[in-house]
């Protein structure tokens, strides 16, 4: 399915992603390594079992990537231009081992570009749940994509 264009997203739509993933130990060791952090709260387990958490929390950057990933499918999947930024990021539970995340997406806002009438800005709030549908993450993310005019 390719994703939507500028003209296809109304503010209040909400997406629920059929796509879920559980996060394993592997995929936090992976992130962690590979973006160079060393943080022991995600790689040592014996660290981490001294914390007031008991055991490795995942990498929230990773859990981040994850909850814009599991969007892209059915919003901006060969549509985006560009990510513009990301605001309002917030983790207010933390994501472990073996949780199982599921995402939504709501548009906040769609509008035409005032420069370039191939394109506009959207902006869309992400939130990751785990499997006990606590909120884990949001972010409120504006994304150039591509207009149905041209």
């Amino acid at each position: 399915m390719q994703g939507l264009y500028l003209e296809q997203f109304e503010p209040g739509q909400v997406f629920r992603h059929a796509l879920r993933k559980t996060i394993t130990e592997s995929d936090n060791m992976l992130f962690s390594t590979m973006t160079l952090n060393p943080q022991p709260l995600h790689i040592d387990f014996d660290f981490a079992a001294k914390t007031e958490w008991g055991k490795p929390l995942v990498n929230s950057l990773f859990t981040l990537g994850l909850m814009i990933g599991i969007s892209v499918h059915d919003t901006t999947l060969g549509t985006t231009i560009a990510n513009l930024g990301m605001s309002e990021v917030v983790f207010p539970a933390p994501v472990f081992h073996g949780d199982t995340l599921r995402v939504e997406t709501e548009v906040i806002s769609a509008r035409p570009s005032r420069s370039k009438p191939d394109r506009g800005i959207v902006e869309f709030e992400h939130r990751a749940y785990n499997q006990d549908d606590i909120l884990v993450a949001r972010c409120r993310r504006q994304a150039m994509m591509k207009s149905q005019a041209t």
